[in-house]
């Protein structure tokens, strides 16, 4: 039931503290709103003593001998209790569980994408799990999966710890990876190492040009850049 005070509803909370005619001691404490002390006294007076205030009578220490009471603004304060809550539900950091599936015949230019996956995931505060998709035959060689995950561990150990190694499940292995401790960071910083990285991978095509070129061409054509920009200045 609603009770009506100072021209307003105050609703008994089931998990807050009791307020003005919810109190059930017969006696309390009373603490006025600038922590003065105003002695023992009836429920009935204290309540008596918050309206004159145009405040209420709040329960804060139920457990005491006799329970202790503080006149405030409970609307105020039930405000504030929730205002701090969600500022502390702000700066909690949500660690998701993103997941990166390869399989065992995985060639060597889609390995690197799905570890910059896993890199990316790790480096943002998150957990990767990992999981190795096996085909027909495939699930009779474990091994083969085992060992993939062994090297994508390897490779992501200045991140990221296993913190569950491989498993079997059916068809699938999984192993999830997390973060190390002060290595994630905010905003995705494992985004700036996927270029580097994929500018190291090149194709076979430009790998065999500068084969056939040899270290020579590059001097070569170093000097005919600086004998060009000579008869540009002449």
């Amino acid at each position: 039931m609603a009770l009506r005070f100072r021209g307003r509803d105050i609703r008994p909370t089931v998990t807050g503290p009791r307020v003005n005619a919810d109190i059930r001691a017969r006696e309390v404490r009373v603490i006025d709103e600038d922590g003065e002390q105003l002695g023992v006294m009836p429920v009935p007076e204290a309540i008596q003593v918050a309206e004159d205030r145009d405040l209420d009578l709040v329960e804060v220490s139920p457990n005491s001998d006799p329970p202790v009471c503080k006149i405030m603004d409970f609307g105020r304060y039930k405000y504030t209790q929730q205002k701090k809550a969600q500022e502390a539900k702000k700066r909690q950091k949500v660690v998701e569980l993103k997941e990166v599936k390869m399989r065992i015949k995985i060639e060597e230019h889609d390995y690197a994408i799905k570890k910059r996956h896993a890199e990316r995931f790790l480096l943002d505060g998150n957990k990767a799990k990992v999981t190795i998709m096996f085909r027909g035959r495939e699930v009779t060689h474990p091994d083969f999966g085992r060992r993939l995950l062994d090297r994508l561990a390897n490779d992501l150990i200045e991140i990221a710890t296993v913190e569950q190694a491989s498993s079997l499940e059916g068809r699938n292995m999984t192993m999830i990876l997390a973060p190390k401790p002060g290595r994630a960071v905010k905003g995705g910083s494992g985004r700036a190492a996927a270029p580097r990285e994929a500018r190291a991978l090149k194709s076979p095509l430009a790998e065999a040009m500068e084969k056939a070129a040899g270290p020579g061409d590059d001097a070569d054509s170093g000097e005919q850049r600086e004998e060009g920009k000579k008869d540009a200045e002449a």
